[in-house]
């Protein structure tokens, strides 16, 4: 290129806005797509994180004046019965729900995987009830159909059975929660489903002409293979149980006598009902260090039990 057409494209290059050298720039675009998430992520989880950690050291209640009181909220914490309640009525929520709502979603997905030209059909019916997720009017209607003569019990009585009080006894108030919880399976059968298809099935030809049946290909092929996604579903599937709140809030208050006072409810009952966010607060730090450790063991146990072919070869 000549002297001449280089002063010419420096003087264009000069004669132009500011404006239009950032249109130009090659990192524009990048930040205007990423800005709507940016500004999400610091309005609605930076700050109000920050602020609720701020909280957690005060005795804020939104009325009276505030005051720091260092860490008497999380010492107060562990004298306050009701806390210990729901944080272990918390633990059984997990413990029980997401092992039966994961295998059912397995056992749906290995049945959809099958050939079949309805399947897509049944896909879709079964992710419906993951869709509409806790909502209230689910969760409405499941206190219909549990109620004492609700569509259950009616069912009871057909049977010559007793009916059952299942939001009266503290001992089974949680399982109608539970069952709730495992029946809007759809999201982990998908993913299920993705990693069924996933796996060559090369594995299965050889395995049949070394005579293996199909329990034995299920526990040496199948799970090995998938437990990867297994993995993956068990950490988001523990994260969203520790935070149960809809289903509880609306079906029974957290009664009888808090066997379904879960932690999130808890938290917001201390919060909103009777006004003690600073309280609050702490509670929410302590749930987030309870499933980071969670989180962390289930990450940490993983290399004894999930599968890594490139590890492997």
């Amino acid at each position: 290129m000549s002297k001449e057409n280089i002063k010419t494209l420096n003087r264009k290059k000069s004669g132009q806005s500011g404006w239009s050298r950032f249109i130009n720039n090659n990192n524009t675009v990048g930040y205007t797509f990423l800005a709507p998430f940016i500004i999400g992520f610091f309005a609605f989880t930076l700050i109000p994180m920050g602020t609720s950690l701020f909280y957690s050291f005060t005795n804020f209640n939104m009325i009276d004046k505030m005051d720091f009181v260092g860490f008497q909220n999380y010492i107060d914490l562990f004298n306050d019965e009701r806390f210990t309640n729901s944080l272990w009525v918390t633990v059984q929520y997990v413990f029980l729900s997401v092992p039966l709502k994961l295998a059912f979603a397995l056992l749906i997905a290995f049945v959809l995987t099958r050939p079949s030209k309805l399947v897509s059909f049944y896909r879709s019916l079964y992710y419906l009830p993951s869709l509409i997720g806790g909502s209230v009017a689910v969760a409405l209607v499941w206190k219909q159909i549990f109620a004492r003569k609700g569509l259950i019990n009616m069912n009871l009585i057909a049977m010559g059975l007793d009916t059952v009080n299942w939001f009266g006894n503290g001992d089974i108030a949680k399982w109608p929660i539970i069952l709730m919880t495992v029946w809007q399976f759809g999201s982990s059968m998908l993913i299920f489903a993705a990693g069924l298809k996933e796996i060559p099935g090369t594995y299965y030809e050889a395995a049949k002409i070394d005579g293996a049946n199909g329990w034995q290909m299920f526990f040496r092929i199948t799970l090995p293979c998938l437990s990867p996604i297994i993995l993956f579903n068990l950490v988001m599937q523990l994260i969203s149980s520790f935070m149960v709140f809809t289903q509880a809030y609306v079906i029974t208050s957290g009664g009888p006598n808090d066997a379904t006072m879960y932690y999130a409810l808890y938290v917001y009952k201390v919060g909103i009902n009777e006004r003690r966010m600073g309280y609050a607060s702490a509670m929410s730090w302590v749930m987030l260090i309870i499933m980071g450790l969670a989180t962390f063991l289930v990450f940490k146990t993983s290399k004894h039990w999930v599968f890594d072919e490139s590890a492997e070869s």
